[in-house]
């Protein structure tokens, strides 16, 4: 049992606090963001180097330096597109009131994020093409594909879409967002994972594999599951920001600071703003 434990819960917690440090740092005054995306740059170098050195190590040392390597780049593109840096040359609300948004407006506020990370996905697997371990491969392929499907549910319509880390300057994504009560996309996407999830884990208890083997399609699985999570929390009634409240007061604090000044300016001797 042990075996798959540890794996499990190294996942998880990697997961969960790379997540939480993400949202508190996005969440900080923008005069900070230039250091951040320094940090997240050094950091994308990092990861990319032992996405490459973990490759030819198919033991425990490499899949778990390739989990960590694969969150390392793919914390990068979260950063750039959180702090407002890659986006989409769309960066105004829909003007559509009700209803979903034009699907071209839709995709004009994130084609250069999605073109970006698209294009870092061909490196990472050129990268690691042919060696023996390719968990940190498919740590990135599946963050990529799991998220651009829950950016889909999330424009077809879902009941319960999380807006409470969504930093002041991206609000205008909020207008893209569709609630209604489920999507012909929702089933699917659900189905899709569970069915990875199962393969992965089937895999991971085949006695003939490695122990490294094992670590690493535990690893998947339990990514694959948290990603299948978040999907249901999108109909389900339950606020996932609370996952993450440690970083709520900083959102708070960010937000007062930004409209102050212009409540400020607003008021200003005379009326005239």
């Amino acid at each position: 049992m042990d075996r798959f434990v540890f794996p499990a819960l190294y996942a998880i917690l990697l997961w969960w606090i790379s997540t939480g440090v993400m949202l508190y740092v996005v969440n900080r005054p923008r005069s900070t963001y230039a250091v951040s995306l320094g940090v997240a740059t050094v950091l994308f170098a990092i990861g990319s180097a032992g996405l490459y050195a973990s490759a030819f190590e198919p033991g425990l040392a490499g899949v778990y330096m390739g989990f960590l390597s694969a969150l390392a780049v793919w914390g990068w593109h979260e950063m750039s597109f959180l702090t407002g840096l890659v986006t989409g040359p769309n960066t105004r609300a829909s003007a559509h009131n009700s209803g979903r948004a034009p699907l071209a407006d839709a995709i004009g506020t994130v084609i250069y994020h999605e073109v970006a990370i698209a294009l870092t996905a061909a490196f990472v697997v050129a990268l690691t093409w042919g060696e023996e371990n390719q968990t940190g491969t498919w740590t990135f392929l599946i963050l990529w594909i799991l998220r651009l499907s829950a950016k889909i549910n999330v424009y077809l319509g879902a009941p319960n879409v999380t807006e409470e880390f969504l930093p002041a300057h991206l609000r205008y994504l909020k207008s893209y967002f569709c609630r209604r009560p489920m999507n012909m996309f929702f089933p699917f996407s659900v189905t899709a994972t569970t069915v990875a999830v199962v393969l992965m884990i089937w895999a991971a208890v085949d006695p003939i594999v490695s122990e490294g083997e094992a670590a690493g399609y535990t690893i998947l699985a339990t990514l694959l599951v948290l990603a299948l999570i978040e999907h249901w929390f999108l109909v389900l009634p339950f606020n996932s920001a609370r996952l993450w409240s440690w970083a709520e007061h900083d959102v708070a604090t960010t937000q007062m600071i930004e409209v102050t000044p212009r409540a400020q300016k607003l008021t200003a001797p005379g009326g005239v703003p």
